[in-house]
């Protein structure tokens, strides 16, 4: 049984980590919104959930689960239709939020508690999840990755798969300390419109996977 993993899955896997996360996305939309709104862990909470839907994805595709690709194919357009709407629906909400700036080093309580960023894990993991495109776009990269670095047995699998989620944190870990150092020049209006505009980002990226469906469709009939 094999116990050492090929060591060149490790800088593999860190990379592939932070290439999927980098994209400018829905997802990097809401936790930049929350690291500006909440600071850094505001930013890493959200950006948690995205790794650890990173993390599920990538967990199928090391394990060589085809099925799971059949299955997002052949119901991509339900997955899209859920997604699409979760995130009008987060849009909608977000456009519509009162902006709330956590306080900086003053000692004061802050407004949101632990429960608000336990949620949004949960909200961001949803979001990973049922976007089609990242999901088989995972796939295909390790596709593509099986082709120079060698993937043999489960513990090479699951190098894989951990240093792709490590790869995908250290990105939200440097984007929330950069977003952190800076937020402290951003007052409530400044907020308000972020909100609003990440809001409508939101809901746009909703609408297009919706319109995309609803094009394909009228293709059809």
């Amino acid at each position: 049984m094999q116990l050492i993993p090929n060591l060149l899955i490790i800088p593999t896997g860190l990379v592939i980590g932070v290439l999927v996360a980098a994209p400018v996305g829905p997802v990097n939309v809401l936790c930049v919104q929350r690291a500006i709104e909440r600071g850094f862990w505001g930013g890493i909470a959200a950006g948690l959930g995205a790794v650890l839907g990173d993390g599920l994805i990538a967990f199928f595709a090391a394990m060589g689960v085809g099925a799971i690709t059949g299955a997002v194919q052949q119901h991509r357009a339900l997955i899209q239709i859920v997604g699409g709407l979760a995130l009008i629906a987060f849009g909608i909400k977000l456009y519509r939020t009162k902006p709330r700036l956590e306080p900086r080093h003053d000692g004061q309580v802050g407004h949101a508690a632990l429960r608000d960023y336990a949620w949004d894990i949960p909200q961001t993991f949803f979001l990973t999840i049922t976007n089609p495109g990242a999901v088989l776009g995972l796939f295909a990269i390790f596709g593509g990755v099986s082709t120079f670095v060698e993937v043999q047995s489960n513990i090479d699998a699951l190098t894989m798969v951990a240093s792709i989620m490590a790869g995908s944190l250290g990105w939200w870990l440097l984007l929330s300390n950069l977003i952190g150092r800076v937020r402290h020049r951003i007052d409530h209006n400044s907020l308000a419109t972020i909100n609003r505009i990440a809001g409508f980002l939101l809901a746009g990226f909703g609408a297009l996977l919706l319109g995309e469906i609803a094009v394909k469709w009228q293709g059809i009939f």
